[in-house]
């Protein structure tokens, strides 16, 4: 053990920012899949900040590697664990929380969606915020297939993973200090995730049925 503290403690500032910082980051992600109440988007957003001021050119590489495989990982467990509960005749907490996180309207809107356009919606239910949930739950509903589903899901966790890194890094190139560009990416992640609730919010319950 006392070796082992020795030689973290030689290897350099980086080398052990990313011997911990992957591995955090992998967690957090895939844990984030897994229940949708965790802000992944902040922690790729700010693992991205950090990889940016960073002198390894590879860093901006591996961030986004590590979070595209965790949150893949994290949306194949969840699909799995939903697919149990559809398959069973008393269900199971997972389908339960899917349900809590996807309102009838919007889990509608995913099922007409996914209709006309396939694996597509996939793709933009991952960028847009609080669209992932409604999306994964009509595909358990219209009994995807595991394999299906993670076909399609894997180009919608390498847009996901690039998006919040591009906004990490939007908000972390306008300062010299890493937390300061930690900071604003946190908060420039939470404003884009909360914008369109509260907008939705704003224009009031009957906007979406004077729309249609």
């Amino acid at each position: 053990m006392d070796r082992l503290i020795t030689r973290l403690a030689e290897l350099p500032p980086e080398s052990t920012q990313q011997a911990v910082g992957y591995p955090s980051v992998f967690l957090l992600v895939a844990l984030g899949a897994l229940v949708p109440v965790v802000p992944t988007g902040a922690v790729v957003s700010s693992a991205a900040v950090v990889a940016f001021h960073q002198t390894d050119p590879l860093s901006m590489l591996y961030v986004f590697l590590v979070a595209s495989f965790a949150s893949f990982v994290g949306d194949v467990a969840l699909y799995w664990l939903g697919r149990r509960g559809v398959g069973s005749k008393n269900g199971s907490r997972w389908l339960t929380a899917l349900r809590s996180h996807a309102p009838q309207d919007r889990l509608e809107q995913a099922q007409a969606k996914l209709r006309e356009n396939g694996r597509t919606v996939l793709v933009l239910s991952r960028l847009v915020p609080a669209g992932r949930v409604p999306v994964m739950l009509a595909c358990l509903l219209g009994d995807w297939p595991l394999r299906r589903f993670a076909r399609g899901d894997v180009p919608a966790c390498l847009a996901w993973s690039a998006t919040y890194m591009l906004i990490g890094v939007a908000g972390g190139s306008l300062f010299p200090e890493p937390w300061e560009g930690v900071l604003a990416a946190v908060l420039l992640t939470v404003l884009v995730g909360t914008a369109p609730a509260l907008w939705r919010r704003l224009r009031g319950p009957g906007s979406e049925e004077q729309r249609t």
